[in-house]
């Protein structure tokens, strides 16, 4: 286990990749060398190829959010703008895939992460329909089944936000931007959750509410927070906070033997070097 936060992550300044969007966020890195990312406000997914640049890689993209590769490595999107998750096809087109609960429209999903069962855990906040409660007049916490059906897992949240599993599936992370805590649920045999803890209280002075969050290897936890980018040992030990030029939204591992942290920060995208892999989404 770290004692340090250098024990993770070595002194370094963040390395600008790219600049100029309006909201970036749902960093994804794909093993065929390239990170894909949303500008939110911006209604578009972008691809970043190292030493190539910045292109546009679907627009319009009804204000996608969270991105993250299913088994099989098709793209899957959290859509703000069509209140739903998609499926990218082969041809670059978003499919729907879930877009209602008990027959109403879902709020606005955020953030999303799959099980090795196929299974998609996302959450569902009300951001993107603002200052409007939605339909569910509830926050949730859902599970798409690989045949498509859809279950609520929680609906108890205030602000159910970034969600990540532990290496061995047995606990799901998520952020709750409104009561500024990570928690830590058990995943039951059947993928319901079990009664929650507080792993990590991230309300201090410091501007910015949890968001985004991967977990390495050896789970150790990275969380966009409060001044910067967290890192927590897996007992929940706050080691340090990196700083960004703005402040994250997300993150995302990748790049040679998956150890560059890949940053999502307002208008800009970053990367960092680690000491510890990030934890792989699936193998192509």
């Amino acid at each position: 286990m770290p004692n340090t936060l250098r024990d993770l992550v070595p002194e370094q300044s963040p390395e600008v990749l790219a600049k100029g969007f309006q909201f970036t966020e749902g960093p994804v890195w794909h093993p065929d060398r390239y990170l894909l990312f949303s500008d939110i406000a911006g209604d578009t997914i972008f691809r970043f190829v190292p030493g190539r640049g910045v292109q546009k890689f679907i627009t319009p993209s009804r204000n996608s959010n969270g991105l993250t590769f299913d088994a099989s490595g098709r793209l899957l999107a959290c859509e703000h703008g069509g209140r739903q998750i998609s499926r990218i096809s082969d041809e670059n087109n978003m499919v729907p895939l879930v877009g209602q609960y008990d027959g109403k429209p879902l709020n606005s999903p955020n953030d999303l992460v799959v099980h090795s069962s196929g299974n998609i855990f996302f959450t569902d906040p009300p951001f993107g329909i603002s200052p409007d409660t939605g339909e569910q007049g509830f926050n949730g916490v859902y599970r798409v089944d690989p045949n498509g059906s859809i279950t609520l897992l929680r609906d108890d949240m205030d602000l159910p936000n970034g969600l990540a599993f532990t290496s061995d599936e047995s606990i799901l992370y998520i952020a709750d931007s409104r009561k500024r805590q990570v928690l830590a649920y058990p995943v039951n045999s059947d993928l319901s959750l079990g009664e929650p803890s507080v792993f990590v209280d991230m309300d201090v002075t410091a501007t910015g509410n949890p968001d985004g969050i991967k977990v390495d290897v050896e789970d150790n936890v990275y969380i966009a927070g409060a001044g910067g980018i967290w890192a927590v040992d897996p007992s929940g030990r706050h080691l340090g906070t990196l700083e960004f030029p703005e402040l994250p939204s997300n993150l995302a591992f990748g790049g040679p033997r998956n150890m560059t942290l890949f940053v999502t920060a307002r208008t800009g995208i970053y990367s960092i070097r680690v000491n510890v892999p990030g934890r792989p989404l699936f193998q192509p």
